[in-house]
């Protein structure tokens, strides 16, 4: 794709510019802006749609105010306050980056994209948009409403699954709004999720385009199932053949599927089974 002519881009920004000031969409990382909120809610924001974050968000910063107070975290606490965010790794990765900001950093946010990039859990994109929206920096990135204004505008003819992000990233970087990085991509996001609501998902034609499987009965849900049985029980543990029996009845699984799922949990230490009995594990 050749480069975009300075009227092209002009009009762009400007529609996209002209939609923000009528319909800015008001969220409290938005609202009240510091560093640690701009973490944890990036992070919250990875696989979850914005106003379903909004009062876990809320909740996680008045349990855990700043990147000392999440670093030190009781993983039991932790994993029940993120309960209904799904993906329990990101809370522990989450953890895992406080305790290295508070350790290698004395507490400060990381000031380059690699030095983010080097914390559990957050790859190129987190920590680009972390940075952006905490210092309102100009640097590039793509997620998943950007994508699709980019796709919306100047791949009308495209092929589904046919374009690729670096074409993406070419115009993201080309039309970025330097003196104000923050409102600019917000102000992208915000229209991407009014083309997905009014013309349907025009991500499809992007090569990253993957639709997630339905939650109800997936090993997601079962996963998630098991790990809040477990947060619950007593420090014994519970009735590996009781956990296998309920489990078998609510998901119209076998036994079997189940504990696959329970030994997946286990291999990646959230759980531990032993004489009979399953319990959350310590080594988190």
């Amino acid at each position: 794709m050749k480069p975009l002519s300075l009227r092209a881009k002009q009009s762009f920004q400007s529609e996209i510019w002209n939609y923000y000031a009528q319909n800015r969409r008001s969220f409290p990382w938005r609202e009240d802006i510091f560093d640690y909120g701009i973490f944890v809610s990036e992070v919250m924001l990875q696989q979850t749609q914005a106003g379903r974050v909004v009062d876990f968000y809320l909740r996680f910063l008045s349990k855990y105010p700043d990147f000392a107070a999440l670093a030190k975290a009781d993983t039991r606490e932790l994993l029940g306050l993120w309960k209904g965010l799904g993906y329990n790794r990101r809370a522990l990765n989450l953890r895992a980056a406080a305790h290295e900001i508070v350790e290698k950093h004395k507490s400060a946010l990381p000031q380059t994209v690699e030095s983010m990039d080097d914390l559990p859990g957050i790859g190129r994109a987190t920590a680009s948009s972390v940075l952006v929206f905490a210092k309102n920096l100009p640097i590039p990135f793509i997620e998943t409403n950007i994508r699709r204004v980019f796709i919306h505008f100047f791949f009308t003819t495209a092929e589904e699954g046919s374009v690729e992000d670096g074409e993406i990233m070419k115009l993201v970087t080309e039309t970025l709004e330097e003196r104000d990085a923050r409102d600019w991509f917000y102000a992208l996001m915000d229209y991407g999720a009014m083309l997905k609501s009014k013309f349907g998902n025009a991500n499809k034609k992007s090569k990253m385009y993957g639709k997630q499987a339905k939650f109800e009965g997936s090993r997601r849900q079962v996963r998630g199932w098991i790990l809040d049985e477990v947060i619950k029980a007593p420090k014994t543990g519970l009735k590996l053949n009781n956990l296998l029996e309920r489990g078998k009845d609510k998901f119209d699984r076998t036994q079997a599927d189940i504990r696959n799922i329970l030994s997946e949990l286990e291999k990646e230490g959230f759980v531990r089974v032993k004489r009979g009995n399953v319990a959350f594990s310590k080594a988190l």
